[in-house]
């Protein structure tokens, strides 16, 4: 039979596919077997998901078609990113390893009833193990090419028996650049990066349980990554014809830290109403330089300085009653403070400059949601999020002349923007679904729900005048869906339809002003129209066979686009990393030994249609149509104490775009940042 999976998608413990959200989950096996390092990984086997790296170390992610690509930090993600249940409020930082991990969740959809910010598209929920009464560990480690080094290890411990347990793991994963830098010989795009995270879980009382946690991840690159030249430079460097060989000359410094502790009191007041607090505090510094001009000539280097910290403290009451319904009501607070320092290093175009972003951003919400059964089959959902945002934001910027040395100094340049602007925003999310269940194994739901992300000031503003706030994002979405088990257990379908009515899409983009001068725009784009289909299949047909698919098909178009001089352009715009099809397959084979030992053979093949990953939907930076495959074979001793493994990824070497810049209309010139290569690891798992 198919494994039972538990999700906590709507804030409870829940059968998956009696959970009336769109939502995957993948635990730790199937992780493994999809050689995840970080949540990039997800990408293929979650349908209507995009997440990869961006071009500043920041996470972009999409999911059917709503997220956000620009990495400043005024701009605020489309996909919430959860780590344990707590918020991670910039992009930096929130593209995660993947390690001492239970499970991960995806929900698709809008979330605004239960969960915090900015989740208009949907949430990626990492979920780590919790700290239990059992002394065990794990310890991992594996090499491979491009200097590919990781080890992994965890280690639980009961400290006293039945009430105080201890977990800490730790992780790194080092490996050069997967292209090399013509300019120096070297590699380019490294990763050093060392993380750790600590668990105390106390039973205090039968009814009380406190968990705390800290987490730290530090990564030391020595390079930053570079895009390729998609065109020619200024007219001077041609095009590039290789995408594993760049030209840089400002890629010498890329740090990233993060780190963070959280409490979560759990009460019990009686059996059927508990009460829970989630207390958290993060902080994250990031430092790196930029070549943006992707040449070996100092033309277009961007630097950038970052710190942030948060605060998030959520107060949640549920409640079961005897006759089946339940409630979950909350109040959340959010306050974030961002300070970014960046600017242009151009010496030879004769521009130089700096600025200072200084942003406070605070969040207050109230939500409830009420899960009422009609009858024995029937089952009705209804909720509500009130929030009221407020954002502070101010802004200093200075030119420099040309011989100014790198990372000019705030104070001694021409000071051409000096501003302070604040506003505020407020929103109902309601939500209301249905849900029936035509038998045990087979169930139906249908929901409209309504998202919202917050608005904000252009980071890139040069003047009081420029910083109008734009509008919030809104979204209505519309969904049916159908969660079967079929043939005793051994094989699920699972169904949806969404239909978004999307408003005010925040959107980046690099343009001209009125002098051809480059100048950068966010602004609200109009409206859009996205309606889909999602499959999940999983079958077993035989003990030793296991196969899994998904399928997602998307049709999105703008419905209205004012660009510049006011001009309707929707009909020349595509959506960003919104592919019309994405289609994954995989299979698992477990041979058997009599010793109890085991051999596992697993193979996965993903397709992505053509997808655009820039907001002036460039035919020259979209990416077409294209397949990666994978796969994996695990020897497991009996009881899997031990297991050594060997991979491949990107089995083809395909050759493909996930980011890019397109300077054409000002600088003149496209960039664009290319997927992994093809990589083989080998490694060894001990369990104890």
């Amino acid at each position: 039979m198919l494994e039972e999976i538990v999700v906590s998608a709507r804030r409870k413990l829940e059968n998956l596919q009696q959970t009336p959200v769109s939502v995957s989950a993948l635990g730790e096996n199937q992780l493994d077997r999809l050689q995840a390092t970080d949540i990039g990984d997800l990408q293929n086997s979650v349908p209507g998901l995009t997440i990869h790296v961006g071009d500043a170390s920041n996470v972009v992610a999409y999911i059917r078609g709503v997220g956000q690509i620009d990495s400043l930090a005024f701009a605020d993600p489309g996909v919430g990113i959860y780590l344990d249940d707590v918020y991670l409020g910039r992009a930096q930082g929130a593209f995660l390893d993947v390690y001492d991990v239970d499970r991960i969740e995806v929900l698709r959809g809008p979330q605004g009833t239960l969960y915090g910010r900015n989740t208009i598209g949907g949430a990626i929920k990492y979920v780590s193990k919790q700290p239990d009464n059992v002394f065990a560990g794990r310890v991992e480690a594996t090499v491979g090419d491009y200097g590919q080094r990781r080890v992994k290890a965890g280690l639980n411990v009961p400290i006293v028996e039945g009430k105080l347990f201890a977990k800490a793991a730790v992780a790194y994963d080092g490996r050069d650049g997967y292209a090399t830098n013509l300019a120096t010989g070297k590699s380019d795009g490294d990763k050093k990066s060392l993380s750790f995270r600590l668990g105390v879980r106390w039973l205090a009382t039968d009814a009380l349980t406190v968990d705390l946690s800290f987490d730290q991840s530090e990564d030391n690159s020595d390079t930053s990554r570079t895009p390729n030249r998609e065109t020619s430079v200024f007219g001077i460097v041609p095009a590039s014809d290789n995408p594993r060989e760049v030209d840089a000359d400002f890629n010498d410094l890329n740090r990233l830290k993060t780190r963070g502790w959280s409490g979560r009191v759990t009460y019990d007041l009686s059996d059927t109403t508990s009460f829970k607090s989630i207390s958290a505090y993060r902080e994250m510094n990031y430092d790196t330089h930029l070549d943006l001009d992707a040449t070996a000539l100092p033309l277009f280097g961007v630097f950038v300085d970052e710190g942030q910290d948060q605060f998030s403290q959520e107060l949640q009451l549920s409640h079961t009653a005897a006759s089946g319904w339940s409630l979950i009501t909350g109040l959340y607070y959010f306050t974030e403070h961002d300070v970014t320092m960046s600017g242009i290093f151009g010496p030879a175009i004769a521009f130089i400059s700096n600025s200072l972003n200084d942003q406070t951003n605070k969040s207050y919400a109230a939500y409830s949601q009420l899960d009422y059964p009609v009858n024995d089959r029937l089952s009705l959902t209804l909720g509500l999020r009130y929030t009221y945002e407020t954002k502070d934001f101010a802004r200093i910027q200075e030119f420099y002349g040309a011989d100014t040395p790198m990372v000019p100094v705030l104070g001694t340049g021409a000071r051409v923007t000096d501003f302070s602007v604040n506003a505020n925003w407020s929103s109902l999310s309601p939500k209301a679904g249905l849900d029936y269940k035509l038998s045990d194994n087979n169930f139906l739901y249908a929901s409209v729900s309504k998202g919202f992300k917050s608005g904000g000031f252009d980071g890139r503003s040069n003047s009081a005048n420029q910083a109008v706030p734009y509008n919030p994002e809104t979204m209505w979405a519309y969904e049916v869906g159908s969660k079967n088990t079929l043939l005793d257990g051994r094989m699920s379908v699972n169904l949806a339809a969404f239909y978004n009515d999307y408003k005010n899409l925040q959107l980046s983009s690099f343009v001209a002003d009125q002098n051809g001068n480059f100048s950068a725009l966010f602004t609200n784009a109009g409206a859009a129209s996205i309606k889909g289909l999602e499959l999940e299949l999983k079958v077993r047909p035989t003990e030793a066979l296991s196969l899994n698919a998904a399928v997602n098909f998307t049709d999105a178009h703008y419905s209205e686009y004012i660009g510049p001089g006011g001009v309707d352009i929707s009909h020349e715009r595509k959506l960003v990393n919104t592919p019309k099809w994405t289609l994954f397959l995989a299979g698992d084979y477990e041979i058997p030994f009599a010793s109890g030992a085991t051999l596992g053979l697993h193979g996965d093949i993903a397709y992505r249609s053509k997808t655009y990953p820039t907001v002036s939907s460039s035919e020259i930076l979209a990416q077409p149509g294209y397949a990666v495959a994978n796969a994996e074979i695990r020897y497991s001793s009996p009881n899997e104490t031990w297991q050594i493994y060997a991979g491949m990824k990107n089995i083809t070497d395909k050759a493909y775009r996930t980011h890019g810049f397109d300077l054409s209309d000002s600088l003149g010139y496209q960039l664009a940042y290319y997927g992994a290569p093809r990589t083989w690891s080998a490694g060894v798992v001990y369990r104890f």
